[in-house]
């Protein structure tokens, strides 16, 4: 199946300013809560899952990208994006200042078969995964957040900024899986002020 046109943005700007797509604004997000919201995002994303066929569906292309995921698509990139950044986590946690190993997700999509995974085992193994992720940071001490490590093309992170990283990242997909299912029933585009999470609407990972 076809994927999109490779991202080659760079995202790291969401850490600083809100995000005019999804809504998401990290400086509502205090570290104290990110654990939280890190399972009511699994939760939402397992009743998206489970909606029915129409989570194998795809919306219409985008002008743009191209073809656009799934929302099953959407949703093991996002099981994926969880362990990637739960090994991340577990380094910046025990080492100093490691170097992470690059993660390419859309050759993930593509190896993996996205559209063809079962949607059930997605949205079970996506969060149990959320959950380790949120035991991890539930776990951070107070002079922890400030821990560094760097992503591959050199991209500094602390634990607290890493993890605000990964929450926007599977909050604006949850946003972009809800814009399909629109799409895909011949609404228009999701509103960034609608509740998505509790938030509003809410390159290289």
């Amino acid at each position: 199946m076809e994927q999109p046109r490779p991202e080659d943005k760079d995202w790291t700007w969401v850490l600083d300013r809100p995000c005019p797509q999804c809504g998401f604004d990290a400086a509502a997000v205090p570290r104290d809560q990110l654990a939280a919201k890190v399972r009511s995002n699994a939760a939402a994303w397992r009743a998206v899952l489970n909606r029915g066929a129409v989570v194998s569906m795809r919306p219409p292309e985008d002008p743009e990208r191209g073809p656009v995921w799934s929302a099953l698509e959407y949703g093991a990139h996002v099981r994926d994006v969880y362990q990637v950044m739960a090994e991340r986590l577990k380094l910046m946690l025990t080492k100093n200042d490691p170097r992470f190993l690059n993660w390419d997700p859309d050759a993930a999509a593509v190896e993996k078969r996205y559209s063809e995974q079962d949607p059930h085992r997605v949205g079970y193994d996506l969060a149990l995964t959320a959950g380790k992720v949120a035991d991890a940071l539930e776990r951070v001490r107070d002079n922890q957040w400030g821990r560094t490590g760097q992503r591959s093309d050199g991209q500094p992170f602390t634990v607290e900024r890493l993890a605000t990283y990964l929450y926007h990242d599977v909050v604006h997909h949850l946003h972009d899986a809800e814009a399909g299912f629109k799409a895909i029933a011949g609404g228009g585009d999701d509103d960034p002020d609608d509740e998505v999470d509790g938030q509003g609407a809410d390159g290289e990972s």
